[in-house]
């Protein structure tokens, strides 16, 4: 099957993209937001360059990341 989406389009191209960001997001617009495409997959996008390219992953890729999140396995990656 193929898919119209890849892996650093840009995320402007991503037509019907409903872009979601956390409400943890600072003011200053320092967010990564998310979007789920039609065809189940997940696009990702930095909120400062709103145009420019979306990584894509499948909903597996995400729930994994997700998990991980959720268990502090990145906490290292923001604190010192």
């Amino acid at each position: 099957m193929h898919h119209p989406y890849r892996n650093g389009m840009a995320a402007r191209d991503l037509q019907g993209a409903v872009w979601q960001k956390s409400r943890h997001s600072n003011s200053q617009g320092a967010c990564v937001e998310f979007a789920k495409l039609p065809d189940g997959g997940v696009a990702v996008r930095n909120s400062r360059f709103p145009d420019g390219p979306a990584l894509i992953y499948t909903p597996a890729e995400v729930e994994a990341m997700l998990l991980g999140v959720k268990d502090g396995e990145f906490d290292h990656l923001v604190r010192d």
